[in-house]
């Protein structure tokens, strides 16, 4: 399972060049509105210090860590839902994504155009949000049209929906995206066919300049940023897009150093990549052998067998049990054999509910 996140933000916000140090892509980045039309797409390992620390005690052949797929799509502006800017063909590249990296300039720089003209993180994240949500309500007035005849036929799923899409219709009118909601279960089956983009969860980026990286706390548009994700329930990480396009292109011990230089523990790269893999509550469980240290994503919340089909259908389908052991009591007691002397390795059935880090091996016969 790969999480796909796609950046979206105004023109000249710092989109591309937060991508190009992402993915070392090379990307183009450009001083002009529309640089990008065509969505870049870039896969990028999960920071996880637990693989390595595994595998220096298995040696595996090869170490092989989750991964994120990030997704540049172009600069959205006003009237991106009425086709604006080649709007419609952005809204639809957003639509494909899992959830949305929202970055925000936060700073101040004559020589890069805004395309407002001026600094303001509110009034950006407004114009995005608006697009969105008129976006939806065009969606959501077309499903209304074939939920009325399906209505008729007396499909008792039909009174529901047409409940619902009266709920959606209401709150996007206040300008409020479809996340501001609570479902029920009902709800929510019926909603995975709507693609909604105001239902995707959202990070917030902060782009500051090299400076105000340092200064960030005080920054008055970084705060703006941070009430708005505080009102909705989202993350916002603060990055320096061009200082981390350099730290991309630096040698690991390097780049310790230069971290070092700025008083940083990580970049914020490390952070946007972690806060992106946990937006959509996925977590980890590890495969430990000679052949290789793997990390498989799964929801959190996913039981023995679905973990086990991340590997193959066949271990799913054919599931026995699954021998688990906490990562903490594999590194303590130096591997499987020596967590097994202190009774530490379970032997889980069908409704073991997998926990972040486990280490297993699925027993299954097909």
């Amino acid at each position: 399972m790969t999480l796909h996140a796609g950046i979206v933000g105004l023109p000249n916000v710092g989109k591309s060049t937060l991508f190009n140090a992402i993915t070392q892509a090379g990307a183009e980045a450009a001083n002009y509105p529309f640089c990008t039309i065509d969505p870049n797409v870039g896969m990028v390992e999960v920071p996880d210090a637990r693989l390595q620390i595994l595998a220096d005690m298995v040696h595996p052949k090869k170490i092989v860590p989750a991964t994120v797929e990030f997704v540049d799509i172009a600069g959205l502006v006003k009237g991106a839902s009425k086709g604006e800017g080649l709007g419609n063909k952005f809204l639809s590249h957003i639509r494909e994504v899992d959830a949305i990296v929202h970055v925000v300039r936060c700073f101040e720089d004559e020589n890069v155009i805004h395309v407002e003209g001026d600094v303001n993180p509110k009034r950006d994240i407004e114009t995005i949000d608006l697009e969105l949500v008129l976006a939806d309500m065009e969606s959501v007035e077309k499903r209304s049209e074939r939920t009325s005849k399906l209505l008729k036929t007396g499909d008792k799923k039909a009174p529901i929906e047409v409940a619902l899409l009266e709920r959606l219709k209401e709150v996007f009118n206040q300008g409020k995206g479809a996340r501001s909601l609570t479902y029920s279960v009902e709800e929510q089956e019926i909603l995975k066919g709507f693609s909604l983009l105001t239902l995707k969860p959202v990070l917030y980026v902060a782009n500051v300049s090299e400076k105000g990286l340092s200064t960030a706390s005080d920054n008055p548009y970084v705060q703006q940023v941070k009430k708005i994700a505080s009102e909705e329930g989202a993350e916002v990480v603060v990055v320096c897009a061009q200082i981390e396009a350099e730290i991309s292109e630096l040698e690991p011990d390097e780049k310790e150093g230069f971290l070092q230089d700025l008083g940083l523990e990580e970049s914020g790269l490390d952070r946007l990549i972690r806060v992106a893999f946990h937006l959509l509550g996925l977590m980890t469980f590890f495969t430990a052998g000679p052949l290789e240290v793997k990390a498989w994503t799964i929801y959190q919340g996913t039981k023995a067998p679905r973990a086990a089909g991340t590997i193959h259908t066949d271990f799913e389908h054919g599931f026995i049990r699954a021998e688990v052991v906490a990562y903490k009591d594999f590194v303590e007691f130096n591997g499987m054999n020596g967590a097994k002397d202190k009774g530490l390795v379970r032997l889980e059935g069908k409704e073991y509910v997998m926990n972040d880090g486990d280490i297993v091996h699925f027993r299954f016969n097909v």
